[in-house]
């Protein structure tokens, strides 16, 4: 009798287990769709052409698939599917003249890229403000597969000695590991912070993960001697790029 009446409590708090997991997902459900509509409401406001670069990638998509179908006689049919696929395409514009208008606001704002690195894709091991100065001058850390990279954000003159002095403390400590630099900006040799993610991804395969681990405890110590600290980010509160990639992609 005692087995049974376990076995029927189990069997509830099971189902309100499962019951709680549902309803959390369909918040976070209606919490993306919530936060889609918001981003594409502020985006069209900004952006003239949104709305009729979506339309013309549906319309376009559409008519190419019916086209195709009246050849094989099942334009009926390829309709439907051309008209998903141009929503995709309309999504896929969405989420790129997002990012565009987002990267363009935060364009020479201090801690732009901090805030770039942050919402970068992928196993990298950020640390920002490795080094500072009061003026909001920054060297920011990232350990990844290519090895150990050091990216500088600020007034060029200052940022150089910030990033030589980073560099010669960093290769004491990761030996052979490769170590790649970079300034943040849009003057020669510099890389523009829309580009800053691409650049990183481009970069070799150096280590693996065991090597990055290592790595990042051995430089731990460092991470805690940065200078003036570099605020969150560029963007106001609520706009929050990782977030929005990740709904665009889950649609």
């Amino acid at each position: 009798m005692a087995n049974g009446s376990k076995s029927g409590k189990a069997g509830k708090a099971s189902k309100e287990a499962k019951a709680a997991a549902k309803a959390a997902r369909k918040q976070a459900s209606k919490e993306r769709r919530t936060q889609l509509w918001q981003a594409f409401q502020m985006q069209r406001k900004e952006d003239k052409l949104l709305l009729p670069l979506i339309i013309g990638a549906v319309v376009l998509s559409a008519l190419l698939f019916f086209v195709v179908g009246l050849i094989f006689g099942i334009q009926w049919f390829l309709l439907p599917i051309g008209i998903l696929v141009g929503v995709l395409f309309g999504f896929i514009i969405f989420g790129r003249r997002v990012q565009k208008t987002v990267y363009g606001k935060a364009e020479g704002q201090a801690g732009a890229a901090a805030w770039a690195l942050d919402n970068m894709q992928g196993a990298w091991r950020v640390t920002n403000a490795v080094a500072g100065t009061t003026q909001l001058d920054a060297v920011h850390r990232v350990i990844g597969r290519p090895g150990v990279i050091l990216i500088a954000e600020g007034s060029p003159q200052r940022v150089k000695g910030l990033l030589a002095q980073e560099k010669k403390k960093t290769a004491r400590l990761v030996g052979d590991t490769p170590i790649y630099d970079f300034v943040v900006g849009n003057d020669e040799g510099q890389v523009p912070l829309s580009q800053l993610t691409k650049r990183l991804n481009k970069l070799p395969r150096n280590i693996n993960t065991k090597r990055m681990d290592s790595i990042e405890s051995r430089l731990a110590a460092l991470g805690g001697r940065a200078g003036a600290a570099t605020p969150k980010g560029p963007l106001p509160p609520g706009a929050k790029m990782k977030g929005m990639q990740r709904t665009i992609r889950r649609r």
